[in-house]
Formats: structure tokens, C-alpha cells, sequence
């Protein structure tokens, strides 16, 4: 099953004029002042289900972040997918989340031992992640929450949730962990974890990846 995700730009919380139109008069601040909070959306698609899940972070999009994400959409939509054995995972090269990123790459490992799922990472080259289908349903929010004062947290997580995306809604929740950036393996730890990881030849080993999950008798035993 393909899944594809990526994360939007931040959204300032505030009374800020965010271009388009609104069907009552609205006043807006027309500069760029700084915003007390923020909210970045992080997006999981499935493209096979046409079906969007949201989560709207308040803190920062980390490695750590994004792996919490597919966490929960797993544990929460696997009984959907029995037959699954792999998922291959869309997304571009960003510095959270690219193949040579200790953290991301431990946390894929241990989803993979986890869930006894495999993972196909493939990463799109520079200046071609437009090609990501999760790229699609970013301007589609963006239109729809366009000519709104996005002033509370509350309503950018209700605009999220109305927006439609072929005629359904996404499954929008709220993160409000505080998620620490920075965090990293030592070299001999990432070299266990590079141990697990199996790169393709010719070149493009940074983007294409399989990690193969460890049988559950020799992870008893480990």
C-alpha cells in the first residue's frame, strides 16, 4: 500500500489576511507580524482510498513527529488492510525525514520489528516532490480556508476537518506533544541501524530504501 506524505508550510494563528474571498466583510492585519502560535499541518494520503489524514501540529515536524503519525494511522486503519505486507512510503528528501536522518531511519526500524511490515522508502529528487500526491490536497486546503481569520487553534483544526478532498472529509486530529529537534543516534548506533537498511545500487542507494522487519523469534531473543 502506498502512502504519501509530507508536511504543508506553517500557518500563522492570528488575524492575518490570508488572500481569497469572504462571503461577509472582514477585516485583516496586511502585514507580516509575528504570530504568538502556529500550526503545521503533516499529511498521510493513501492514494489507493483517495483518503487524507491530518494531523495539525503545534510544535515542530520532527523525524520523531512524523513517525508518531504513521504510528497512529496504522494502529488505528490496519484491520482495513490484512493483506498488506509492505508499505511503500512517497516523500521528498527534507532534513527530518531524508534516509541518512539517524532518528527517522530508527524509528522506521522499529515501526517495521513492530508491525512485522515491510517498508519501501522512495524519496523524490530535488525540485520534483510536486510529484507527491499529498502535494494535491495542499492546495485544496488552502483554498478552502482562503479569505478566513485563521485567529484560534480551534478554527484552523474546524477548517481542516470541512474541507473536502473528493467529496470526503479528512480525519484531522490535533498534536499538541512538544516535539524536540536535534535528537540523534551516536555513529556505532547508526551503524546498527544501517545494518537493517537495504539500499539499491547503481547510485541511488540515499533514494531508494527496503527495511525488512526482523522475525518476531529473533527479536525475543534480541
Amino acid at each position: 500500500m502506498i502512502v504519501s506524505l509530507d508536511t504543508k508550510a506553517e500557518v500563522k494563528v492570528g488575524e492575518f489576511s490570508r488572500g481569497g474571498t469572504s462571503h461577509v466583510p472582514t477585516k485583516a492585519l496586511d502585514h507580516d507580524f509575528g504570530a504568538e502560535q502556529k500550526v503545521v499541518p503533516f499529511g498521510l494520503f493513501l492514494p489507493e482510498c483517495d483518503e487524507l489524514h491530518l494531523s495539525m501540529v503545534t510544535s515542530k515536524v520532527t523525524a520523531d513527529c512524523m513517525v508518531d503519525a504513521l504510528e497512529q494511522l496504522w494502529s488505528s486503519q490496519r484491520s482495513r488492510f490484512g493483506s498488506i505486507d509492505t508499505l511503500v512510503l512517497l516523500m521528498d528528501n527534507g532534513p527530518e525525514n531524508n534516509s541518512r536522518r539517524s532518528q527517522f531511519m530508527n524509528r522506521l526500524v522499529q515501526f517495521s520489528d513492530t508491525w512485522q511490515i515491510k517498508l519501501r522508502l522512495a524519496y523524490y529528487p530535488p525540485y520534483h516532490s510536486k510529484y507527491n500526491p499529498v502535494e494535491r490536497c495542499w492546495g485544496v486546503l488552502e483554498k478552502h480556508w482562503n479569505g478566513a481569520l485563521l485567529d484560534s487553534v480551534e478554527k484552523v483544526i474546524g477548517f481542516a476537518r470541512t474541507m473536502r478532498w473528493r467529496g470526503e472529509n479528512p480525519m484531522v486530529h490535533l498534536v499538541s506533544q512538544i516535539y524536540e529537534k536535534g535528537i540523534k543516534l551516536t555513529k556505532e548506533a547508526m551503524r546498527e541501524v544501517e545494518r537493517r537498511l537495504e539500499r539499491r545500487e547503481g547510485g541511488i542507494g540515499k533514494w531508494f530504501v527496503d527495511i525488512i522487519p526482523l522475525p518476531k523469534l529473533l527479536l525475543s531473543i534480541a
